[in-house]
């Protein structure tokens, strides 16, 4: 048993923890719920020795705990997977997952690397992560990364493991095996605690329920005794609905993006369409080839001259900037950390970098930090983004308000063609239905067009009218018109499964 009594935590300017009191037994599975900022991820981080509380204690199996940082708490046996992806990119997989566990292998002076890829392999295993131990980290995909950190936590044999949003990228068919290894670590009595703001998740596995608003514990019971309902107005303090949208008018006479047989080292002949308001929906496994296929289009990777068209007009984009400044195509990244954002400057300058250009003096080229600042605070303001100030460096944010400004960046852009990599990861089930609210909005209203890439099914089945399927590198399958109201998520979940059996 787990305890945490009274646990206060403040930070400059906000009180992030006040007075909570939670226990934890073991062989349960324990959702800690809350929008971003409530406090839950200030509280796994007390609980696995990252901060120290400035009141309040805790106790394992009864007796006093006090964590001096995370090595005390490996020591007994506490184990945490961070929202933020957290690994040493020069390094292999194997060294990753086995990098405070190295001193086991020495064989004298040096290394057994064989068997440190043996090891390693045994717990890749486990989660469903399909490249080689040897693979140097910086060639996976974000969601790779989530799950050579899931791996690493495995590797440890903790007896409470902390979870913060584990299946942020991954998809059903992934997220549904880690919840089948979940389970098998709860039968030997493993204590998991578990964020996630889709509920779907909490109510299929999850045996208690905890939820904080603003720092304040709100209530802790068995899943079974609430509805997804109950659960979402503790949360915000209102009901959520998910409505159906209606239908997206879409001008299917005017392409303004195309791929015609495109080539490159990733891809043999890949073909699309994506017409003006139009939401196109790309669907598929980790490492299937969905965000490679958006790096391809804003210039990030090469790909054949002549295959790739704008408007019309055959186009050669070479970089995110002649992307966005000579295309009006902008891409939102699935992994905000390390693509996304300038995590040690302000909310200010992360929102208006894409329009600096606009931004400076006519005469003098310099920037107007007037203009930067009344920029950054509307859109601050529109994304209902909660930061102490428009000065505040981006790291000391939450993790869903940090994707609010990597999406906010390139609303100030006003692209015309919006790639949108998994844009609601982190982000709390107010904040979702915002920007789910906000893309629908972008298409339907003011005629943008965007690819939607996405592991979270329900979230492509609400806005998308086409998702494609990815395979291999490869578009195995196409579902059309999903934004009717006769298409179910179990049926069109049903049609994907097909594809890609």
């Amino acid at each position: 048993m787990l305890e945490v009594r009274s646990i206060s935590k403040s930070f400059p300017g906000v009180k992030a923890l006040d007075k909570v009191s939670v226990s934890f037994a073991p062989g349960t599975i324990h959702a800690l719920l809350g929008e971003n900022g409530a406090g839950k991820s200030t509280l796994m981080k007390i609980i696995c020795g990252i901060y120290a509380p400035d009141e309040g204690e805790m106790l394992l199996e009864g007796r006093p705990l006090h964590l001096r940082d995370t090595f005390e708490a490996l020591r007994n046996r506490i184990s945490i997977v961070h929202q933020e992806i957290q690994v040493v990119p020069r390094a292999s997989v194997a060294e990753n997952i086995m990098l405070d566990k190295l001193g086991r292998f020495r064989r004298g002076v040096a290394i057994d690397w064989k068997r440190v890829n043996r090891e390693a392999a045994v717990f890749m295993e486990m989660v469903e992560l399909a490249v080689r131990p040897e693979t140097p980290v910086a060639e996976l995909s974000a969601a790779q990364k989530q799950l050579a950190q899931i791996a690493r936590a495995l590797s440890d044999g903790a007896t409470i493991l902390l979870l913060d949003e584990p299946t942020s990228s991954l998809t059903l068919h992934e997220a549904d095996h880690l919840f089948e290894l979940l389970r098998r670590l709860k039968a030997r009595g493993v204590t998991i605690v578990f964020v996630s703001h889709k509920l779907e998740e909490v109510m299929a596995l999850c045996d208690v329920v905890t939820v904080l608003r603003d720092g304040k514990l709100m209530e802790t019971r068995p899943r079974a005794e609430l509805t997804k309902d109950q659960i979402i107005t503790l949360m915000i303090g209102r009901s959520a609905f998910d409505d159906w949208r209606g239908l997206l008018p879409v001008d299917t006479h005017t392409p303004v993006l195309e791929l015609r047989n495109l080539k490159s080292a990733m891809f043999d002949g890949i073909s699309l369409t994506l017409y003006k308001g139009e939401i196109l929906g790309l669907y598929g496994l980790v490492g299937s080839g969905r965000t490679e296929l958006a790096k391809t289009i804003i210039g990030e990777h090469p790909c054949e001259p002549g295959s790739l068209y704008v408007r019309g007009k055959p186009a050669r984009i070479r970089s995110m900037a002649e992307s966005l400044h000579r295309y009006r195509i902008g891409y939102v990244t699935e992994n905000r950390k390390e693509e996304g954002l300038i995590l040690g400057a302000t909310v200010t300058t992360n929102l208006s970098i894409t329009v600096w250009d606009r931004l400076r003096s006519r005469i003098l080229r310099i920037l107007n930090p007037r203009r930067e600042a009344a920029q950054a605070s509307q859109t601050i303001a529109r994304l209902d983004i909660k930061t102490p100030s428009a000065q505040q460096p981006v790291m000391n944010l939450s993790g869903g308000n940090q994707q609010k400004v990597s999406i906010g960046k390139w609303l100030i852009a006003d692209c015309e063609i919006l790639i949108v990599d998994e844009p609601t990861v982190g982000v709390d089930v107010g904040a979702k239905e915002y920007i789910h609210d906000l893309i629908w909005r972008m298409a339907r209203e003011e005629g943008k067009s965007i690819i939607l890439i996405s592991s979270d099914l329900p979230e492509l089945v609400e806005l998308s009218r086409r998702v494609l399927v990815f395979k291999g590198f490869r578009i195995v399958g196409t579902l059309e018109d999903l934004n009717e109201s006769e298409h179910t998520y179990e049926e069109t979940s049903r049609r994907i499964g097909r594809f890609l059996a």
